[in-house]
């Protein structure tokens, strides 16, 4: 839904730009597609880079630089503020799975449960992330249930 008027295509571009951090933690989910379909981890291998910047307190500053010079700054557009959270809630979301994967690996013991719970958790976050950006650079607000609507709460 386009609610807010046309969108510039530069500010597609940067709105699609967030988009990047959840698709990069969620490289560590596709671990096991990842071995067991060489081609995809050919195709995901750009960002490999990134997935280092992402881990740790580099990652933490990101996730926060995001926030408050994007989505708290009321100067920039609505768009991208708009993605921009979503983008963080997704990885938000991420974070909260992984947390509970590290808690249940013990009991899981790396079995098939365990790589079950991270495939689905990496295709997820992929269909999320390329339906988001692709919904972006059409210059529309991609709706995804909840997590928009916590996005469309804190983003006035």
């Amino acid at each position: 839904m386009n609610w807010r008027g046309e969108t510039a295509v530069t500010d597609r571009i940067w709105a699609s730009l967030p988009y990047l951090l959840p698709l990069v933690d969620s490289l560590l989910f596709g671990v096991y597609l990842f071995r067991q379909f060489p081609p995809l981890a050919v195709v995901f291998s750009p960002l490999l880079p990134l997935l280092a910047l992402s881990n740790g307190f580099l990652g933490l500053i990101i996730f926060f630089l995001i926030f408050l010079l994007v989505v708290r700054n009321s100067n920039i557009n609505h768009f991208i503020r708009f993605n921009a959270m979503q983008a963080i809630l997704i990885d938000i979301v991420l974070i909260i799975c992984r947390v509970i994967l590290q808690i249940l690996s013990p009991a899981l013991q790396g079995g098939l449960l365990l790589e079950t719970l991270m495939n689905v958790i990496f295709l997820g976050t992929l269909a999320a992330v390329f339906y988001s950006v692709v919904q972006t650079l059409r210059g529309q607000y991609a709706e995804i249930p909840t997590i928009s609507e916590a996005v469309h709460m804190q983003v006035r």
